[in-house]
């Protein structure tokens, strides 16, 4: 699979985003959403059919876009991932941000990426806790995975 393709377009550099099938532009957050989509597909082996970029949501009365969504086999979203640029640290409140998404998904797992630092969570719903990973889960191991391996400190 051929990732950034880019273009130029009245005076402004797109990406050819392979998920959407269209050119869009190629903002510091796209970048590291494009590098997210390649390692997801190239090194974790997530079909490029269960992916969802942009994904639109409704959390309460809001519409909400998730950055990417994971999904099973059979349709059923495993993993949010929540993207910022690069200069963008990743925070407490970027959690926050991608478990309110959550509120509408209930998904198993949360990644949080600006492309420098990334920080994977299990969510484990019996304890009501996030449990952080020490690796990403590769597809397989994403619909098989019942106990989470806790993050390495």
């Amino acid at each position: 699979m051929l990732w950034f393709k880019t273009s130029e377009n009245a005076g402004r550099t797109e990406v050819f985003d392979p998920i959407r099938k269209k050119y869009v532009a190629l903002t510091p957050e796209e970048k590291v959403r494009q590098q997210t989509l390649h390692q997801l597909v190239e090194q974790l082996g997530v079909p490029t059919g269960l992916l969802a970029v942009e994904h639109t949501i409704k959390l309460h009365e809001l519409k909400k876009r998730c950055d990417i969504v994971v999904f099973s086999r059979d349709g059923k979203p495993m993993m949010i991932v929540e993207c910022k640029a690069a200069h963008i640290p990743i925070q407490q409140k970027t959690l926050e941000q991608a478990a309110r998404y959550n509120f509408s998904l209930q998904v198993d797992y949360l990644l949080l990426t600006n492309g420098e630092q990334q920080y994977c969570c299990q969510i484990d719903l019996d304890k009501k806790a996030l449990v952080f990973l020490d690796t990403i889960p590769d597809y397989n191991q994403m619909i098989n995975t019942e106990h989470p391996r806790p993050y390495d400190t």
